[in-house]
């Protein structure tokens, strides 16, 4: 026979009010999931990124050749109705950066990307290494 646990309904409330308050913000870190294939032309990642528009994505090649990806938070605040109110509500993205190192056998003037049903994808084609030349560019997300 299984133990039955005594909850108490006011400690998590408690807690998530100390926690969560104004004076300690709660942490969102959360980062998209990311996929990355390789076949014999290209590099190809896939990140995560549901009901974000192509507007709030920006991809690049840095100075050190090292490819670049922000996803910026941009919520529209809307006007609540006064009748109901949210008791929970996780609908909510973060903001997201990171900086990943390319291999040397990419072409970094060809890099690619576009969203389309809530996945970022950046292709990336190979070239073979004696072509590899350092070249730092924004590329366009269609």
């Amino acid at each position: 026979m299984l133990p039955v646990m005594n909850t108490n309904s006011w400690f998590p409330t408690v807690f998530d009010d100390f926690f969560n308050s104004d004076w300690m913000p709660k942490m969102k870190a959360t980062a998209p999931a990311v996929n990355v294939k390789e076949n014999a032309e290209a590099y190809t990642m896939e990140l995560a990124v549901p009901g974000i528009k192509k507007e709030f994505c920006r991809v690049s090649v840095n100075a050190d050749g090292n490819l670049d990806i922000a996803i910026e938070n941009k919520l529209e605040h809307k006007e609540e109705s006064k009748k109901e109110h949210f008791l929970r509500r996780e609908f909510s993205y973060s903001n997201y950066q990171q900086t990943y190192v390319l291999p040397d056998d990419i072409v970094k003037d060809n890099i690619s990307a576009k969203v389309d049903n809530g996945v970022l994808t950046v292709t990336m084609p190979k070239t073979n290494k004696e072509e590899v030349k350092k070249i730092e560019r924004n590329i366009n997300i269609e």
